[in-house]
């Protein structure tokens, strides 16, 4: 396992999460016993891995719960450990200060996360989802307290539109305020929409990119091909039914082609292809079931050739749309840069 910055920081994660969506039976079938998820969490660490995600909305608080006896097993394990949770969605039903953005909820959140995962501090604290009704200075002058309090030591931002993210990190740095160093969004072969505006506001702002789903909540392990998701087991149905359509059924075919050129599981060049992207992604890689993990971390024992990438790219290519395809057309290329539109080289500090 190799080692990454995160973001605009000094710490350094290692380049694949372990996600814990999965740790803890309260929402069913979609989840793993404490035994199971504790091997999980054993297996991981013994790859060499560091970065452990999960929410308090995971399991109602189960997933905090169970993260925290793993990395309270002595031997510096807490410190040896970059831990991430998150707080904004609803953990109180009929409190409407119990969900959302706010500095009340992000206080009394922080303190319950505290408490479950046994710690003092959070390593990384993300903002789950932006609520389009705190005020960005709320949000980030809160976090900056918490900061300036040693309750957590970096912050992040999950499933936010990239005008909020750029905005936000603006007005902190102008303020002195800490800045979000990380960036978490669903990114696939199948589900590329970050790839618009997303991913070039992370590498223009040092944001690290962290992948939930990376394996299309399923469909990239190539096991799950009927057209309604009734192969799949009841808590997963529902999310693996709604990405099955034509373009995706293309692209897992193209995927099992190169997997079995490699002789490699298909859930293993999906994740080295995120792994591969012109902007660095660390994929979050989940399991129910030890082997799974297994399965998905022997990703890190190859890489894979430009030609195996590129034939990924193209069957998964979607449309950037405006103002990106307009701007790249070579008629406005040429518009913009006159005669020398073919010798110049538009990426940022290159020539001609």
């Amino acid at each position: 396992m190799r080692f990454k910055l995160l973001g605009h920081s000094g710490l350094r994660v290692s380049e694949i999460c372990l996600g814990t969506m999965t740790f803890g039976n309260t929402w069913g079938a979609m989840g793993a016993e404490p035994a199971v998820c504790r091997a999980i969490y054993d297996a991981y660490r013994a790859r060499g891995g560091n970065f452990v995600d999960t929410a308090n909305k995971y399991m109602e608080g189960m997933s905090e719960r169970i993260v925290g006896e793993c990395i309270a097993n002595g031997g510096g394990e807490r410190d040896r450990v970059v831990l991430a949770t998150k707080y904004s969605l609803s953990t109180a039903n009929g409190d409407p200060n119990a969900s959302g953005n706010s500095r009340k909820n992000m206080v009394q959140a922080v303190e319950k996360s505290l408490k479950r995962l046994g710690t003092d501090y959070i390593d990384l604290y993300w903002v789950h989802i932006w609520d389009f009704a705190t005020p960005t200075e709320e949000v980030l002058r809160g976090l900056d307290d918490l900061v300036r309090a040693g309750k957590i030591l970096y912050i992040g931002v999950s499933d936010t539109p990239a005008w909020v993210v750029s905005r936000a990190n603006t007005i902190a740095e102008l303020r002195g305020w800490s800045r979000f160093v990380g960036l978490q969004v669903e990114y696939s072969l199948i589900e590329r929409a970050v790839e618009r505006e997303l991913l070039p506001m992370a590498a223009a702002l040092d944001l690290t990119v962290t992948a939930w789903s990376p394996l299309g909540a399923g469909v990239l392990s190539g096991k799950h091909t009927a057209t309604d998701g009734a192969a799949v087991d009841s808590g997963r149905a529902q999310m693996v039914g709604g990405r099955l359509n034509a373009r995706t059924r293309a692209v897992v075919e193209v995927l099992t082609q190169v997997a079995a050129e490699l002789g490699k599981p298909p859930a293993q060049v999906a994740l080295n292809w995120l792994r591969q992207r012109p902007t660095p992604v660390i994929p979050i890689v989940g399991a129910r079931k030890l082997a799974q993990v297994e399965d998905n971390l022997a990703c890190l024992d190859f890489t894979l050739a430009p030609e195996a990438v590129a034939r990924l790219d193209a069957a998964s290519a979607i449309e950037l749309g405006f103002p990106h395809d307009f701007a790249a057309a070579d008629w406005v290329q040429k518009l913009t840069f006159g005669d020398m539109a073919d010798l110049v080289d538009r990426r940022r500090g290159g020539g001609v």
